[in-house]
């Protein structure tokens, strides 16, 4: 009898601890992905007659990769219990906190009716997770990205809630860090936009069908041509015109970015071969192609199977494009450099440490952002920052290019200033490779 009894008190505790390891995560002892799910199910029937909304929302680290990766797992672990603490000491009564995976989370909200009270809470628990993290002898700090969807308007089930709070996180998660989204039928109409461009696009890099249009990059002193900048241009027959400022993100996004810039790198360095020696091409990266160990291989791939000289070439390098991974960034910038190829660093004033960006890496060149140019005319300050980093390249033995040159005025107060080369709409639009010799001819008569 006493055999039989501890058997049976063994099995309990076995099916005891299946049910903790189901519904418990082990690590921060919040509630697990299917713990969460049927709290979802469960809430959406008993609204089923009556639907009253209800929130849910997920919630994802930003960086927390890197900060695992150089601190290690034990401190990674440390912070997602941090995390846990935070969430299970500050989310309102009633509500639910569960670890998806990683470091993902969610929150079942009964009392949240709708957006402005989701991103209320969102607001709160974005504060609360931004404080310090403490592992001992260092303190770092996280930002956290949300998407939350509202029951029943982004689904009347729980794979419906889930898919839409996931596709607004996403959503946030483009648009930079610590950002707050809740799921709207405007913003299913863009994903769907969004699809439908894709789907164009790559057909259109298959088909060859995306052309590289060419800015000309002129001596301020003299407006003698120095150089083009390759720009990429698109028209779907059923699409119309696409903005390269919407398809060139849109590509990165969905991972095919590598494909389309080599395809019009091979294509600009071509057209370039048949230009007048002394012109450089100078041509975008991708932040993409920032943390891909294979770029520099790619490039000196297309260089060599078109017979361009690499010394021709620049390439455009973003601050933004670099944040991500400034350590494979930088390993890649030399690798390029090395090649013989030129970096210039695009819209140089706009990014978050541009100065810490010169210290880091070595540029050949700086291009000075249109923000600033458009307004030196009109805005002191923009005129005594143009100013300052005009001083400053000159000190670091850096080139600068001033973009979005559109009136006489700008480009005489800029070659004032010693600014010695710029680019706009003064000096020409983007134009066909077949325009660019026309374009050349009639400069020099």
């Amino acid at each position: 009898m006493g055999i039989m009894a501890s058997g049976i008190e063994t099995l309990q505790q076995d099916e005891s601890r299946t049910v903790r390891m189901t519904y418990t995560d082990p690590l921060t002892g919040l509630g697990t992905r299917q713990r969460f799910m049927e709290k979802i199910d469960k809430l959406a029937r008993q609204r089923e007659s009556d639907p009253a909304p209800f929130a849910i929302g997920v919630a994802n680290l930003d960086g927390f990769k890197p900060i695992n990766d150089l601190f290690g797992h034990i401190a990674g672990n440390n912070i997602l219990c941090q995390v846990s603490h935070r969430l299970r000491a500050c989310i309102p009564d009633g509500a639910f906190v569960a670890r998806l995976k990683d470091d993902e989370f969610a929150f079942l909200l009964p009392l949240v009716f709708e957006r402005k009270g989701a991103e209320r809470i969102a607001l709160m628990l974005k504060d609360v997770l931004s404080a310090p993290y403490d592992l001992g002898e260092r303190h770092v700090r996280l930002s956290a990205s949300f998407g939350f969807a509202i029951y029943p308007f982004a689904g009347a089930t729980t794979s419906e809630l889930m898919k839409s709070a996931d596709t607004a996180l996403y959503r946030s998660k483009r648009r930079g860090r610590g950002q707050i989204t809740v799921y709207s039928q405007k913003m299913a109409e863009e994903m769907k936009r969004a699809t439908q461009i894709e789907q164009a696009l790559r057909r259109a890099v298959m088909a060859d069908e995306v052309k590289v249009f060419f800015q000309p990059i002129v001596n301020l002193k003299d407006e003698r041509i120095i150089g083009f900048e390759a720009l990429a241009r698109w028209s779907d027959p059923e699409l119309g015109f696409v903005p390269p400022n919407v398809f060139i993100p849109l590509a990165e996004e969905r991972g095919f970015i590598d494909q389309l810039t080599e395809v019009l790198l091979r294509k600009a360095a071509f057209a370039a071969l048949s230009w007048p020696p002394d012109l450089f091409l100078s041509f975008n990266l991708s932040s993409a192609q920032l943390i891909d160990p294979m770029t520099s291989s790619n490039i000196d791939s297309i260089l060599t199977a078109t017979g361009f000289d690499p010394r021709r070439l620049e390439l455009e390098i973003t601050e933004t494009a670099m944040m991500s991974d400034p350590d494979m960034a930088r390993k890649i910038v030399d690798e390029i450099r090395a090649l013989g190829v030129r970096i210039s660093l695009d819209d140089f004033g706009t990014g978050q440490s541009s100065l810490g960006r010169l210290r880091d890496f070595t540029f050949d060149k700086v291009k000075i952002d249109r923000a600033f140019v458009s307004e030196i005319t009109t805005d002191r300050p923009s005129e005594h920052i143009i100013k300052a980093i005009l001083a400053m390249c000159e000190g670091l033995d850096l080139k600068v290019v001033a973009e979005g040159i559109e009136t006489s005025e700008q480009a005489s107060m800029l070659r004032d200033l010693s600014c010695c080369s710029g680019q706009g709409y003064l000096y020409g639009k983007p134009m066909e490779s077949d325009a660019v010799f026309s374009h050349l001819a009639a400069k020099v008569a």
